[in-house]
């Protein structure tokens, strides 16, 4: 009688620990389980909508294009003006208007450095309207003299396009470029068809004037920003024009 007990008692404990053996694997079994659930549900699907593109895609390649180049930047469409103007160019902003722009460089081929300022209507966000009434942002000519003077030698209100010119892109003016005698005004804009137009005027010292040299740009659509149509007119194409007399809103 006593070893059968004890052979009881031996086949229960037996039991005991096969049982915990099971529950121990059925446990370890329901946290794979979990984990690979958890990775699955982190990996997306290709139907997933909320997956990027990759960087090689025809639409990257064209946001690329439009905010990388240096001569196609996207100004905002409320371009913050110039607050703080050296002492020598304030009594050249009118008043109502504040300066858009600034740059230094030789415009008339002599010792001082020169300076183009572009102005723009304080308000001009609020007023402009590009088919009825596009606020003009008039374009100076300052020629340096010495004491760091300068002098307006030409003025034009319609070298630069106005602020809603540009299409959906907003504000087209990107800038304006000096190099010994030579100037270019730059705008890019446009919606899925993008362009840019650069026009540059060229310094006569005959004539101590400036002329246009050059009119044209690149036209592109935003999904191929590769197959760009580049048209530039010469002064082949339209003469002898005066920066004065130039429009930039004229039709070409």
């Amino acid at each position: 009688m006593f070893f059968y007990r004890i052979k009881l008692i031996s086949m229960h404990y037996s039991r005991c620990i096969w049982f915990r053996h099971t529950l121990l694997l059925v446990f370890i079994f329901l946290i794979c389980s979990c984990g690979q659930k958890s990775q699955t549900k982190a990996v997306p699907t290709p139907n997933d909508t909320n997956v990027l593109p990759p960087a090689s895609s025809t639409a990257d390649t064209a946001t690329i294009r439009a905010d990388t180049e240096p001569s196609k930047t996207v100004p905002d469409a409320d371009r913050q003006h110039i607050d703080l103007l050296p002492e020598a160019l304030t009594s050249f902003v009118p008043q109502g208007y504040a300066a858009l722009d600034t740059t230094s460089g030789d415009l008339n081929l002599d010792e001082y450095p020169d300076m183009i300022l572009v102005l723009k209507k304080k308000d001009e966000a609020l007023t402009s309207d590009v088919s009825e009434h596009p606020e003009k942002r008039p374009l100076l000519i300052l020629t340096g003299g010495a004491g760091q003077t300068y002098t307006l030698a030409a003025r034009s209100d319609n070298a630069v396009y106005c602020i809603d010119c540009g299409g959906v892109l907003g504000d087209p003016f990107t800038g304006v470029v000096i190099s010994k005698g030579y100037f270019s005004v730059e705008h890019y804009g446009g919606s899925s068809w993008r362009w840019t137009r650069t026009i540059t005027f060229k310094y006569v010292p005959t004539e101590k004037d400036w002329y246009l040299h050059k009119d044209g740009g690149d036209s592109f659509h935003a999904s191929e920003p590769e197959q760009v149509t580049t048209k530039v007119r010469t002064t082949k194409d339209f003469g002898k024009v005066p920066f004065s007399s130039f429009d930039v809103y004229r039709e070409q």
